[in-house]
């Protein structure tokens, strides 16, 4: 069974996904963000994501290992 996906609300839709990392908890500053997209460790809707710049809208899940978080807006 997964863990549960955590939501993170963002006020400005869309995000950057290395913004997102950072802000959901996932990544410690944007160097490790970087790091971490760029060993292919992050997805997100269950597909690897190479792009730091990719935008994340309300809804997409990016996943790092077991840590799972939603973007959320409203």
């Amino acid at each position: 069974m997964s863990d549960p996906v955590r939501d993170v609300h963002i006020t400005g839709a869309p995000i950057k996904l290395g913004q997102f990392l950072k802000l959901a908890g996932l990544a410690e500053d944007g160097a490790d963000a970087k790091d971490l997209i760029e060993a292919e460790e992050v997805t997100v809707n269950g597909e690897t994501e190479t792009r730091r710049g990719r935008q994340l809208t309300a809804g997409d899940v990016v996943a790092l290992g077991d840590d799972r978080a939603r973007v959320t807006t409203g």
